[in-house]
């Protein structure tokens, strides 16, 4: 075989470990084998990229290897565990601006200019530019940059139909004729086209958003390896698009939405519709009350939200939850699809605290016992258990699937003040009669539960 054959057959290798990894991906148990394998994939692809005959230049490619391993390895230890969603952003957004690139360079560089490969640039180029601007905006979002309630102006979707239809026009005046201008003008219109795409999204929202930019990622680098002609690329890129957009529609089936009222919905916009006025006041407990409570539950289960992730307690809850099973209780944990600010914000966090995979509970396995709970612990979730879901039509978020907590016989809601949540919605569990609030902050609450069990 010659040398294009080895490179097609370690191509072939990497696609196949792209597949298992994505496949140990949806697992809790395996998630981190396949996150290996996935990435054993990618230096394989990386190392034998560079034996094309078509590099010429070896000292800027390794230059590029180096500057990029430094930068992740730094950024991967220094993030803490609440910033992942909005790095898991700008890795998205990166990822478009890579195809954006790709794109001009062969325009500038290439010598093709068959009908295929402009459609391919327009592509990688329209993609990658809404992703990279779109995906900038979410990290400001979810980094307090800016509001994470939905931006919106007069004839805000009138101008982003009119946008999406001049990048359509400019699309086929370019791959008919391939005028230069009609490129930058695709690459200016893109970038826009992502940054008001995303405004008008509210915080709540963010984990299908972040699902939706990371389809579109994969998309944007397909388009770009149909550009350079690269096998592992269009492979790796078609499985990361076709994956994250499963993933958009399970968050969206998640919240009983369609994509498109999430995109263009405007939900917790000020001055939108905030469901009737709940009646009533929250009632606090001390942690010490709470305590005589939880040991002589039998049935405990923890419903975790970023409120955990933002007060890192997730240690300490494990310690509580052995605590809770060495004292006799059966201990579980209910996980909300779209808990958190990114998909799966809240297996990531458990896992990290080495929680027992048997005890993570998807919300269609746990709803139906709820009623025989003696204590669910709510940690800085909102949205995902707010009863109003289901008895309050003018409710923005009625018919979403919650977790029924508000059916368990006494419920704690760990919260550091008495606001509402991300997305602006005030919850009508923290109202009931069965619910008790202990105000704080939920790591610190946590250990104060921790340290009256050991006495």
């Amino acid at each position: 075989m010659d040398l294009k054959s080895y490179i097609d057959l370690a191509y072939i290798v990497s696609s196949i470990l792209f597949i298992f990894g994505i496949k140990m991906l949806g697992n809790a148990a395996t998630a981190r084998k396949g996150n290996l394998l996935s990435a054993v994939g990618m230096f394989v692809a990386m190392v034998v990229t560079v034996f094309y005959k078509e590099v010429v230049d070896y000292q800027m490619i390794l230059a590029g290897v180096a500057i990029g391993a430094v930068i992740g390895w730094i950024w991967a230890m220094r993030v803490q565990m609440t910033g992942m969603p909005e790095l898991v952003a700008l890795f998205n957004g990166f990822g478009g601006l890579a195809s954006v690139l790709v794109g001009w360079a062969e325009f500038e560089f290439g010598k093709s200019t068959d009908p295929v490969t402009q459609t391919a640039i327009y592509l990688a180029i329209l993609i990658g530019g809404v992703t990279f601007t779109g995906s900038f905006v979410a990290y400001l979002k979810l980094a307090g940059k800016m509001s994470g309630r939905p931006t919106l102006f007069p004839a805000q979707k009138a101008v982003n139909a009119i946008l999406f239809l001049a990048l359509l026009v400019l699309g086929v005046v370019y791959v008919m004729q391939g005028p230069a201008w009609a490129l930058y003008a695709i690459i200016v219109l893109s970038l826009a086209l992502g940054v008001l795409g995303v405004l008008p999204i509210g915080g709540g929202d963010m984990p299908v958003i972040i699902a939706f930019l990371n389809s579109f990622s994969g998309l944007a680098g397909a388009a770009a390896g149909f550009v350079i002609l690269n096998k592992v690329l269009i492979v790796a890129g078609c499985l990361v698009g076709t994956s994250g957009i499963i993933l958009t529609i399970i968050m969206c089936k998640a919240m009983n939405r369609t994509f498109g009222n999430v995109l263009f919905g405007g939900f917790g916009a000020a001055g939108g519709a905030i469901g009737k006025a709940v009646e009533g006041e929250m009632k606090g407990i001390s942690v010490e009350d709470a305590f005589y409570a939880l040991e002589a539950a039998q049935n405990v289960v923890f419903v975790p939200g970023y409120g955990m992730a933002v007060a890192q307690a997730q240690h300490a809850v494990k310690e509580l939850g052995a605590l809770l099973e060495k004292n006799g209780a059966e201990v579980r944990f209910a996980i909300h699809p779209v808990a958190g600010r990114m998909p799966g914000h809240m297996n990531v966090l458990l896992a990290e605290a080495d929680v027992p995979y048997e005890q993570l509970c998807e919300m269609d396995a746990v709803n139906p016992t709820m009623g025989q709970v003696d204590v669910a612990i709510v940690i800085g979730a909102n949205d995902v258990v707010n009863p109003a879901a289901g008895d309050d039509p003018s409710s923005p978020i009625y018919g979403m699937p919650i977790i029924n907590v508000h059916e368990a016989r006494t419920v704690f809601a760990l919260k550091r003040g008495k606001g509402s949540g991300f997305s602006g919605l005030e919850n009508a569990l923290f109202f009931r009669e069965n619910c008790r609030m202990i105000y704080g902050d939920a790591k610190e609450t946590i250990t104060g539960l921790v340290a009256q069990f050991k006495g």
